[in-house]
């Protein structure tokens, strides 16, 4: 049986796995990097850490298992813009997706050139952190130098494609993350608005998630040690692969991605717009989105385990749970590097309510888990406003391989979610994609079936602490927004 490669480009590492045409996983590894933040305004990468990790991974798995890789899928972090010149090379760092927050006064800018509502009306989105558009224009306004030299923009995935097959192609579902630059109605670069944001830079081709990009150029295959000619997937955004390694993307599915940030995606088979949320295009013909993200949710954990000293999340996981719901009267904001949607609010900030004396670790983390849990029932009080019902829960990610932060979402939110066999993520979707292109995938379900349900217990408690959270913004944000000016270095050009 041959087998596919799945490559994912995180924020945190980079992922990939080595797969059976039949869905049987034969190798894993992950590189792990970290981002730079130049300021507190600015989070970004250098890209070519996508491509040496990709490098790496690839010699690695088919070192390791001995095998011949006979197709290839990939996805990254999103929306990302790279900014790359003539000869494909980078000519500044990547601005990463909505934890960076450069591009605020372009937001502002932009809404005022081309009309908040009809930016709306055409993309499905509101400006925010969270577009790639504005922050093309921060790059033709801050590095005027790197800009001009610049000839396309990539995601991660759009960019390893490229090195890989030659080809400049990018998925409709990254591109609908570049507003303004992409009509909804169309679903193609939004003629005008392109040239207005995005000046000279070449337009990629639009293509769908899983199509053939291209195959492995002879000088990819002598960087990579994969054969020439392998076919390799258009790819897409780690989220949007992630719903598809689960198999959440019928109608109705709803897709809870516990990660560095956690994302949250809705399935159907029509245009969905909140002001509040992400419209998008699909990973497929037919397919719409209402997606939601928070700035923070692993991100904030990870860092207390750092601040506590402690080298492993099980003994944390452990002290959590004995804490019990409510944290024993702590109460936490996510809002860490600012905060996504629902709120829109890059000057939030993190606030932790109800300290005492004989608070303990474990109190101060099981806190940080609700936190996250109320930001997820905010973000669905938002979808359903849109109309949005889910059918289906489905949880992925490295924090769905343990039982208590998920099953306090569930508590929180009074749904059902399915924990799905295999917990991989996007690589795995990744490498699901890329045997379809050999007619080979068959059934996701089959390849990662359900293997157990988290089922809510009484969350009664918890309606009058998410109640208590919603205030606690309101009440603080003056104070939020102070401090988090009072923080911020000045922002000079950059060079």
């Amino acid at each position: 049986m041959g087998t596919v490669l799945g490559f994912d480009a995180g924020t945190a590492s980079s992922k990939g796995v080595l797969v059976e045409t039949g869905g049987r996983i034969v190798a894993t590894a992950t590189r792990s990097h970290s981002v730079a933040r130049p300021d507190p305004s600015r989070v970004e990468m250098d890209a070519e850490i996508w491509w040496s990790e990709f490098c790496d991974t690839a010699a690695q798995l088919v070192g390791r298992a001995g095998a011949t890789v006979e197709a290839i899928g990939l996805s990254g972090m999103g929306p990302c813009v790279a900014l790359v010149d003539a000869a494909g090379a980078p000519v500044a760092p990547a601005a990463l997706y909505g934890v960076d927050l450069r591009a605020v006064e372009q937001i502002d800018a932009l809404n005022q050139e081309l009309g908040q509502e009809a930016i709306f009306a055409r993309t499905d989105s509101r400006l925010t952190t969270q577009a790639g558009g504005p922050k093309l224009r921060w790059f033709a306004e801050r590095m005027p130098d790197a800009f001009s030299r610049a000839a396309r923009f990539h995601t991660p995935a759009s960019l390893l494609v490229e090195r890989l097959t030659g080809e400049y192609v990018m998925d409709r579902q990254s591109a609908s993350q570049m507003t303004p630059l992409y009509d909804a109605q169309t679903q193609e670069w939004a003629d005008g608005w392109w040239e207005r944001v995005a000046g000279h830079i070449e337009r990629p081709r639009l293509a769908w998630a899983g199509d053939l990009a291209g195959v492995l150029s002879s000088a990819a295959a002598a960087a990579t040690g994969l054969p020439v000619g392998t076919p390799v997937t258009v790819g897409t955004i780690d989220a949007w692969a992630e719903g598809v390694s689960v198999g959440a993307v019928r109608d109705g599915d709803l897709l809870l991605m516990y990660g560095t940030t956690m994302f949250m995606i809705s399935n159907a088979s029509r245009r969905l717009r909140h002001p509040a949320m992400w419209g998008t295009t699909g990973i497929r013909p037919g397919q719409w989105n209402l997606a939601g993200g928070m700035a923070t949710s692993g991100a904030v954990t990870d860092w207390l385990r750092e601040l506590f000293g402690v080298p492993g999340f099980s003994t944390l996981v452990a002290e959590a749970e004995s804490s019990g719901p409510g944290a024993r009267g702590l109460l936490m904001l996510p809002y860490f590097s600012g905060e996504r949607t629902p709120i829109q609010d890059p000057l939030a900030r993190g606030v932790v309510c109800g300290l005492t004396l004989s608070h303990t670790r474990g109190d101060v983390y099981r806190a940080a888990l609700e936190a996250t849990a109320y930001g997820v029932r905010h973000n669905l009080e938002a979808m359903a406003d849109a109309g949005v019902q889910p059918a289906r829960v489905v949880a992925v990610g490295g924090g769905a391989t343990t039982s208590l932060w998920p099953q306090i979402v569930t508590d929180v939110t009074g749904l059902t979610q399915v924990i799905p066999t295999h917990t991989i993520g996007a690589a795995f979707g990744d490498a699901w994609l890329a045997a379809g292109l050999l007619g080979a995938g068959g059934r996701i379900d089959d390849w990662n079936p359900p293997a157990r349900l988290l089922t809510p217990n009484d969350g009664s408690d918890y309606d009058e602490l998410y109640r208590w959270y919603r205030q606690l913004h309101e009440s603080t944000r003056e104070i939020q927004h102070g401090l988090a000016r009072r923080g911020r270095a000045p922002i000079a050009a950059a060079r």
